[in-house]
């Protein structure tokens, strides 16, 4: 069974970030959720990034304010694929500075990074990464997409009415 690690550099993260934590139940993916600070707790960083691997992790989402470097730092030492939450935080210059540190990543190596505050987003990315090797994944996703258009369809008729 495939398991997706969802970490913040802050408790003050989490609301954002279980909207991830929230889609992958959904998908019926396990999640393992951490606090993991790139600045306050650098070894408990390293040891993360280098090891999630190990035990059995098959994606990383990742969300952080402010400088937000924990994404990149965690994309610079593991070898799974890295999903960055740019989050708005309370010392963040309007979330700017966090997309940017997430997505201005240096070549060889890849942060994807959702929208400001995309966890949700983040966790659909996850799944369908999951899902492209996991058939009973892959049809969860495609039974999603099929929910969003129906729900777009309901609501076009919805006006005409």
């Amino acid at each position: 069974m495939s398991k997706v690690a969802v970490i913040m550099g802050s408790i003050s993260d989490m609301p954002v970030m279980q909207e991830a934590i929230n889609i992958l139940k959904e998908f019926g993916i396990e999640t393992e959720v951490d606090i993991v600070s790139a600045h306050r707790t650098p070894e408990k960083l390293f040891d993360f990034s280098n090891n999630a691997h190990k035990r059995g992790i098959s994606a990383i989402i990742a969300g952080a304010g402010g400088a937000a470097h924990l994404p990149g730092m965690v994309a610079s030492m593991s070898p799974l694929p890295v999903i960055g939450v740019p989050v708005k935080s309370s010392n963040s210059i309007d979330g700017w500075d966090s997309v940017l540190s997430i997505l201005q990543m240096p070549g060889g190596v890849p942060v994807a990074t959702v929208a400001l505050n995309g966890a949700k987003n983040a966790g659909i990315l996850a799944a369908q990464i999951i899902g492209s090797a996991d058939a009973t994944v892959l049809n969860k996703i495609v039974a999603y997409k099929e929910s969003l258009k129906e729900a777009v369809i309901k609501a076009a008729e919805s006006l005409n009415k």
